[in-house]
């Protein structure tokens, strides 16, 4: 049977010079990896983290990798590509999302609510150095233990203070809101730990010193 649905990119594994095995959420089969294959028609730059996609998803009732075909990007994310800032962040989303929910999962509204953040990412042109700390207090939400200023409290330490005006502005006012490389490094490593104690899953997110690298 043969399934047309839009999945979110989480990442990849290369199995050979022209397949791989894409790492994706979606509304249909939530978190589910599949097998793609790369070639002039369908090359690995569709396949970037992040990246929003049409496909048709061949189901097997004999293997439980199942391969999608006539993949196509179902928004381009020109601004997120175009910039090496917002390329950073996508990079640090993707494996957040990637460590953090578990294969099998599936949650309609977690699809969902991941795009439009990704969406809204590519749509900012400006102020979007606090992006990843709000995405990262969103998705205690979506998982279901949204995150309060007492919850956070021990993992934050010093910058409490801060975190307070993170959860207490509106969107906007908090992407605007001050803070040094420094803080807001030490801001996403306590929400990545406080993530880690309530899924119970060590998550390790490499893609951090990077983007803690350039927008310090």
């Amino acid at each position: 049977m043969n399934t047309r649905t839009v999945m979110l990119v989480l990442s990849l594994t290369k199995i050979r010079e022209n397949a791989v095995v894409l790492h994706t959420l979606s509304r249909d089969f939530g978190r589910r990896s599949f097998i793609a294959t790369v070639s002039r028609t369908t090359p690995m730059a569709l396949f970037l983290p992040l990246n929003i996609l049409d496909a048709e998803v061949s189901e097997n009732p004999r293997s439980s990798l199942w391969r999608i075909r006539n993949v196509s990007l179902s928004h381009p994310l020109n601004s997120i590509r175009s910039d090496v800032y917002k390329n950073a962040i996508a990079l640090f989303v993707s494996e957040v999302l990637y460590r953090t929910v578990r294969e099998g999962m599936e949650s309609e509204s977690l699809f969902d609510w991941c795009c439009k953040s990704v969406l809204e990412l590519d749509a900012l042109q400006s102020d979007f150095s606090n992006f990843h700390l709000l995405f990262l207090l969103g998705l205690t939400s979506q998982l279901g233990f949204e995150a309060s200023v007492e919850d956070l409290a021990p993992f934050v330490g010093e910058n409490l203070g801060v975190v307070k005006e993170l959860v207490s502005l509106p969107v906007a006012g908090a992407l605007l809101l001050p803070m040094s490389g420094r803080t807001r490094n030490d801001i996403a490593q306590s929400l990545i730990l406080y993530l880690s104690r309530h899924t119970e899953t060590a998550i390790n997110v490499q893609s951090l010193k990077v983007l803690s690298e350039v927008l310090r």
